[in-house]
């Protein structure tokens, strides 16, 4: 027989149960362990709002967030078109519920399963992308997390490309908010699919289980997922008055209930948005007359202050104190002279910038915003000792923005681009003049 509690201690564990019940929203961490959920403003990287975002969950669908990544990475690198037909094997028409009805030794086009994985979350055509792109399933997977870390998503494993159970496969609420993050920011030509409800393949209309796109203000796309150990999933994003913002939630108990939680965490962060000062600033210099003439201005990024988006999304760098700001010069963009010094080099080392001579450059990568250009540089220099420089170039009436470390010699940038393909990072050594 169990001797009763001190009154002093049941008192003690009432105060605690009260503060955990005010402090998460409708106490869904005491009445639903599964529960996580994340609210980003997608302008600033600002964490608007957080409750376990950190915590191992299954991610069910919400996997196949990542096999669409691979899959428009694969098309931007040349390596499919939207009319390659991918054989479908007897392991991915093996695939359960929900599927399309694929049968071995068909063909599914990229068209096709691009819908086919958002609209009916389809099993088979998740394994064809898989096989597709990794030869196997699982080798797939393991590119698929590979992947996951790179874009900085550390507590992510996957198993499979389609969400299915599997004990090992396991994210966080704040691992989907980057992986939709980036989605949007590197691959917008391809988002609209994300707000397809309808999807007809074989004769058969499939409808979409995203509700909140077409009931939700402002909501326009990304995913759903459902497996019993995860319970009722969704990443959103949604843009009111030129805000966005993207949210996740996991763990519902009902697909009604979570879209409900959700829309109300959606109306609380474009509040919390619109109020924030917490925004990045481009600060471009103005001049009467440009030392050189149509041109596009450089913009660098500055030292102090530095914020790394992704960072911000994993919780390592407070919100509340981060700014962007970048300083534009009037020169051509290969010609540039950098006159900051990264806290990454030193002054006096030797990835410092010379005043005078050719100096040469790391280039990451090219993105339509300068914000994911500065946080993919800085990104790098986890591994490289360099000076983080964002690059602003036009290319077919497109503004782009070139991430790169720059200050190098000559092989000190060879040497550089090679410790980074080392570490999974694409990268191209370029030279500037002085």
């Amino acid at each position: 027989m169990f001797a009763p509690a001190p009154i002093g201690k049941k008192i003690v564990s009432a105060v605690i149960i009260l503060m955990l019940l005010n402090f998460f929203p409708a106490g869904q961490v005491l009445a639903n362990p599964r529960y996580a959920s994340i609210v980003i403003d997608a302008n600033t990287g600002e964490v608007l709002h957080e409750s376990r975002a950190d915590a191992s969950r299954y991610p069910a669908s919400l996997t196949k967030m990542m096999t669409l990544y691979m899959l428009f990475e694969a098309i931007e690198q040349g390596k499919m078109t939207l009319d390659t037909a991918m054989k479908v094997s007897i392991h991915a028409a093996s695939m359960p519920q929900t599927n399309i009805s694929l049968r071995a030794g068909e063909t599914l086009s990229v068209r096709d399963a691009i819908p086919a994985l958002i609209v009916r979350s389809a099993n088979d055509a998740a394994s064809v992308v898989a096989e597709a792109l990794g030869n196997t399933e699982p080798n797939f997977a393991k590119m698929m997390t590979d992947k996951a870390h790179q874009l900085g998503m550390t507590s992510t494993t996957f198993r499979n490309a389609s969400g299915l159970p599997n004990s090992m496969q396991k994210t966080t609420a704040r691992d989907m908010a980057i992986l939709s993050t980036r989605i949007m920011e590197d691959f917008p030509q391809y988002y609209h699919y994300f707000s397809t409800q309808t999807f007809r393949y074989k004769g058969k209309t499939f409808n979409s289980h995203n509700r909140m796109v077409r009931n939700t203000h402002g909501v326009d796309g990304l995913k759903t997922g459902f497996i019993r150990a995860s319970g009722f999933n969704v990443a959103t994003s949604a843009k009111r008055n030129n805000r966005r913002v993207i949210a996740v939630v996991m763990g519902g108990k009902t697909a009604a209930s979570r879209d409900q939680h959700m829309a109300k965490l959606l109306d609380r962060g474009f509040t919390q948005a619109k109020s924030s000062r917490n925004t990045y600033i481009i600060a471009k210099r103005k001049f009467a007359k440009p030392p050189v003439p149509a041109t596009k201005p450089t913009l660098v990024a500055t030292t102090t202050n530095k914020p790394d988006p992704a960072a911000i999304l994993r919780g390592e760098m407070p919100p509340s104190t981060q700014q962007l700001a970048f300083t534009a010069d009037f020169v051509t963009p290969d010609s540039a002279r950098h006159a900051i010094v990264s806290t990454n080099a030193p002054q006096n080392s030797p990835t410092s910038i010379s005043s005078q001579g050719d100096y040469w450059a790391v280039q990451i990568g090219s993105y339509n915003e300068p914000n994911r250009a500065h946080a993919q540089a800085q990104a790098a220099t986890r591994w490289v000792a360099g000076e983080v420089a964002v690059i602003e170039v036009e290319i077919s009436n497109r503004t782009v923005y070139r991430a790169r470390l720059v200050g190098f010699h000559k092989k000190q940038a060879h040497t550089a681009c090679q410790n980074l393909s080392r570490h999974g990072m694409d990268c191209l050594v370029v030279r500037s003049h002085g």
